[in-house]
C-alpha cells in the first residue's frame, strides 16, 4: 500500500527461542492479511521468510527476513528473527529498528533462553513490548503459568489483554473489550461471543486490572477513572499506547500461528495500539531528535547489508526522517562519500516490489551502493545527522579456515572480507607471524553458515581446522656465548668473531664488572616485544658503527622463528661485549651469520621456556551453573580472580590460557543450559608448566607438524 505520514506504519520484530513458532506466526500474518494467498511451512521450505538455501536445509530461520503487511489502512512492516543464540546480531539490528518486539513464546515450554536473550536487547534498545503465547491449542499449554513465568521473570508490567477459554481451544477471551472470540477451522475472521460462564469472573478481574494498570500510567486517566468508574474505548487504546512505549505494560496475547486462531485480533492491535515511528523519537549522536516527518531533509540508516543473488548487494534501511527517492544523491556520515540511490524496493523476504520512494519511518532496501556497509548513516550533504551505531555482539569461537583448493587465496580473502562486511558480528584475522587467517563469530553454527556463504558467494571451498597459539619464546637467566664465523673459497672469504651476553629484559641493566656500556638501542618488533641491544665492545675489537646494523638483523631473524620451537621471543637483553674481525674477510653477511649463531648459542644456555598468551574471561550465568562452570575452568588451568552478583545472574572472572578455551562457548552452552554468556580478551603471557611445554615442542618439532 502507499503510506503518505509514519503514523500509518508500524515496524515489528518477531523475536525469541528457537522453535516458538514465529516464522508460522510471521505466515499467519501475511495470509490473515491478504498478503500471501497460501500459508507456507518450514519443514517443507515454502514460508515467505525462511527462502535462503541454508534455512532450508536446516529447518530454521538464520536470518532476519523483512516483509509487510496491510492492515485497516496500516503498513505493517514484519521482521522474522532467527531464535537461535548464534545469530543474536540480527535480532540485536532487527529490536533496534523495531517500534514493537513481539516475543513469541511456546505455550508448551514458557519463558526460554532466546526469550531472555531477546530480552536484554530490548532492555538496551528500550523497545517497547508484548509477549505472544503461540501454540495455545495445545493440550499442554498452560496459560496461567505462562503468565506467571513472564512476571517473575521480566516484571509486574506483563498484563494479560486475552486467555484461553479451556485448553486446546479456538476460542478467546477478549479482556479489552470483553468479548468472546471464536475462530471457526479454516476461517481467519473469528465470531462475535458472549463470554461463557465459566471464564466471565476471570475475565472481569482481569479487565479490571488492565484498566487499572493504563490508568495508573497517566495522572489524568487516573483521575478519569475515579470520577467515571471505567474509561472509554480512546482512552483505554490511547493509555495503553502511552505505557507501552514507556515500557510500563507489556499486553499478552495468544494464538495459535498454525491455525490461524487470535492472529487478526492481533493485527487489529498492532494497528490500533502499537506505536508508530511517530510515536517515538530518535536521538541522534550529536543529541538531535529525528521526528519521522516525510517533509524533513532525509536520513537513513543502514541496519543490515546482504548480497542477494541476481541482484547485487541489498542495503537494508530504516528511513528515521524525510523521504528516500530514487536518483537522490545522499552522503554518507562515515566517508562523506556520495551515493546516489537507485532502485528502492520493498520487500516481502525474496520478492521485492520496486517503489519511488521510501517515507520517514518505513524500512526497506536500496541496492548498488558504493561503498555503504551497516551502521552507516545516508543524510544530505549539508546535514550532520548521525545515527548511533549497533552494537554487535563480540564473537567468542574462533577458527583457523584455508581453502581446500590450492591457488584460492586470494578469492578466499575476498570472500571474507565480503561476508564480514555483511555481518559485523564476524570477524576475520590475517596472522602473519603464525602465517594463518583467522575467523571469528558467535558461535560454532555461526561458523559453519559463514562457510556455507563463502561457498555459495564467493565460489571457495573452505575448511575449518584448530587455530594455531601465538605463543613466545623466553629466557630465565643470563648466559654467555661466543661464535666465529670463518669461511674460505679461494677468493675473499668470511669473518665475523662475536662474544654475547643475553638476561631477561626485566628492569634496568646491571652490568658485570668485565663489562662497560658504550651505547644503547630498543628495538620494538612486529610481534610486539622489546629488544635492548647493548654495545659493549673495547678497544674497536668489532666496528660497531659499519656492523651493528648487521649483528642487529642476525638477532632478529632468529628471534622471529626462536630457538625452542620455532615461536617468535618475547622480551630480551642483548649484549655485543667482545670479539674479533679482519681487515678484508669481515662484511656485513659475516657478521649477520655469526650474530645469528651466537645469540642461538646463548639463549640456550640461559634457561629457555615457552610463553602462553593468558586471556581474561568473563562469564554470566545463572548462579545454578556456577559449580559446574567453576568445575570445567580448573580442569582447563583456568584461574578463578572473582565471583560477584548481578541480580539473578552470577559473573564469574578468570584467568585462562589460550590454548584451552578452543571451543568454550560450545562447552558453556551445554554447561549452562545456554543461559551463560562469556567474553574474553587477552591479559597477559606467562610461563607455561612444564609437561605442557614438552607437549607443545613435541608437536612442533616433529616432522609432521613441521609439515
Amino acid at each position: 500500500m502507499t503510506v503518505s505520514d509514519a503514523e500509518q506504519i508500524r515496524n515489528i520484530a518477531l523475536v525469541g527461542h528457537q522453535g516458538s513458532g514465529k516464522t508460522a506466526l510471521t505466515e499467519a500474518l501475511l495470509h490473515t492479511s491478504g498478503a500471501i494467498s497460501r500459508v507456507g511451512s518450514v519443514p517443507d521450505g515454502t514460508t515467505q521468510s525462511d527462502y535462503h538455501e541454508s534455512e532450508k536445509e536446516r529447518q530454521m530461520s538464520i536470518f532476519a527476513t523483512l516483509l509487510h503487511a496491510s492492515w485497516d489502512d496500516t503498513k505493517i512492516n514484519i521482521l522474522d528473527t532467527p531464535g537461535y543464540p548464534d545469530f543474536a546480531s540480527e535480532v540485536i539490528a532487527s529490536v533496534r529498528v523495531a517500534d514493537t518486539a513481539l516475543y513469541v513464546m511456546d505455550a508448551r515450554s514458557g519463558v526460554e533462553v532466546g526469550t531472555e536473550m531477546a530480552w536484554s536487547y530490548g532492555e538496551q534498545t528500550d523497545t517497547p513490548a508484548l509477549f505472544v503465547i503461540n501454540h495455545i491449542d495445545q493440550a499442554s499449554a498452560d496459560f496461567r503459568s505462562i503468565v506467571d513465568e513472564i512476571e517473575d521473570r521480566f516484571g509486574r508490567g506483563a498484563t494479560p489483554v486475552q486467555l484461553p477459554a479451556g485448553e486446546g481451544t479456538r476460542t478467546l477471551v477478549d479482556v479489552l473489550h470483553m468479548r468472546q472470540l471464536y475462530y471457526p477451522e479454516g476461517e481467519t475472521e473469528p465470531e462475535v461471543q458472549p463470554i461463557d460462564g465459566a471464564f466471565e469472573d476471570e475475565a472481569r478481574e482481569l479487565h479490571e486490572t488492565l484498566v487499572e494498570d493504563i490508568a495508573a500510567s497517566d495522572d489524568r486517566l487516573m483521575e478519569a477513572y475515579f470520577e467515571q468508574g471505567e474509561l472509554t474505548d480512546d482512552q483505554m487504546r490511547n493509555g495503553l499506547r502511552a505505557a507501552i512505549i514507556e515500557r510500563d505494560l507489556y499486553p499478552v496475547f495468544v494464538t495459535s500461528a498454525t491455525e490461524e486462531v487470535g492472529v487478526s485480533r492481533l493485527l487489529d492491535f498492532i494497528g490500533s495500539v502499537c506505536p508508530s515511528p511517530a510515536s517515538r523519537l530518535l536521538e541522534t549522536e550529536g543529541g538531535q531528535e529525528l521526528t519521522a516527518d516525510p517533509d524533513d531533509d532525509p536520513v537513513a540508516f543502514v541496519y543490515r547489508t546482504m548480497a542477494q543473488e541476481h541482484v547485487g548487494e541489498y542495503s537494508y534501511v530504516r528511513v528515521f526522517d524525510g523521504t528516500l527517492q530514487s536518483g537522490q544523491d545522499l552522503e554518507n556520515a562515515r566517508t562523506g562519500a556520495t551515493e546516489r540511490l537507485g532502485q528502492i524496493y520493498e520487500l516481502n523476504g525474496e520478492e521485492r516490489n520496486n517503489v519511488p520512494r521510501l517515507i520517514a519511518g518505513d524500512l526497506g532496501a536500496l541496492v548498488k551502493l558504493e561503498d555503504t556497509t551497516t551502521n552507516d548513516t545516508l543524510r544530505t550533504p549539508a546535514s550532520d545527522v548521525v545515527i548511533p551505531s549497533i552494537q554487535f555482539p563480540a564473537p567468542r569461537y574462533r577458527m583457523a579456515v584455508r581453502p581446500v583448493q590450492e591457488g584460492q587465496e586470494d578469492k578466499l580473502a575476498r570472500g571474507l572480507h565480503q561476508i564480514t562486511d555483511e555481518d559485523p558480528s564476524l570477524v576475520f584475522n590475517h596472522d602473519a607471524l603464525l602465517n594463518q587467517l583467522t575467523l571469528s563469530g558467535v558461535g560454532e553454527m555461526h561458523l559453519q553458515i559463514a562457510k556455507s556463504r563463502l561457498e555459495r558467494q564467493a565460489g571457495v571451498e573452505v575448511e575449518f581446522v584448530e587455530p594455531r597459539i601465538s605463543y613466545r619464546e623466553a629466557i630465565q637467566n643470563r648466559a654467555t656465548a661466543e661464535h666465529r664465523h670463518k669461511k674460505q673459497s679461494g677468493g675473499a672469504g668470511e669473518f665475523a668473531d662475536i662474544s654475547m651476553l643475553v638476561e631477561p629484559l626485566d628492569g634496568a641493566f646491571d652490568p658485570p664488572d668485565a663489562i662497560e656500556v658504550r651505547g644503547e638501542e630498543t628495538v620494538e618488533t612486529e610481534w610486539g616485544a622489546e629488544i635492548h641491544f647493548v654495545d659493549a665492545i673495547v678497544g674497536g675489537a668489532i666496528d660497531m658503527n659499519k656492523f651493528f646494523s648487521s649483528i642487529r638483523k642476525g638477532v632478529l631473524n632468529t628471534m622471529e622463528e626462536g630457538p625452542v620451537a620455532g615461536f617468535p621471543v618475547g622480551n630480551v637483553r642483548i649484549v655485543i661485549h667482545d670479539g674479533d674481525m679482519h681487515p678484508v674477510d669481515s662484511n656485513e653477511a659475516a657478521f649477520k651469520r655469526a650474530a645469528l649463531e651466537c645469540f642461538r648459542q646463548a639463549f640456550q644456555k640461559a634457561g629457555p621456556v615457552l610463553l602462553e598468551p593468558i586471556h581474561e574471561v568473563t562469564i554470566t550465568t545463572p548462579d545454578d551453573y556456577t559449580g559446574d562452570i567453576i568445575s570445567d575452568l580448573n580442569t582447563r588451568r583456568g584461574r578463578v580472580q572473582g565471583i560477584d552478583t548481578q541480580g539473578a545472574l552470577q559473573k564469574i572472572t578468570a584467568e585462562v590460557p589460550e590454548a584451552e578455551l578452543h571451543q568454550y562457548s560450545t562447552t558453556l552452552r551445554s554447561l549452562t543450559q545456554g543461559r551463560g554468556l562469556h567474553h574474553m580478551k587477552f591479559s597477559h603471557y606467562e610461563q607455561m608448566p612444564g609437561h605442557v611445554q614438552e607437549e607443545v615442542v613435541d608437536e612442533t618439532t616433529t616432522p609432521a607438524a613441521a609439515a
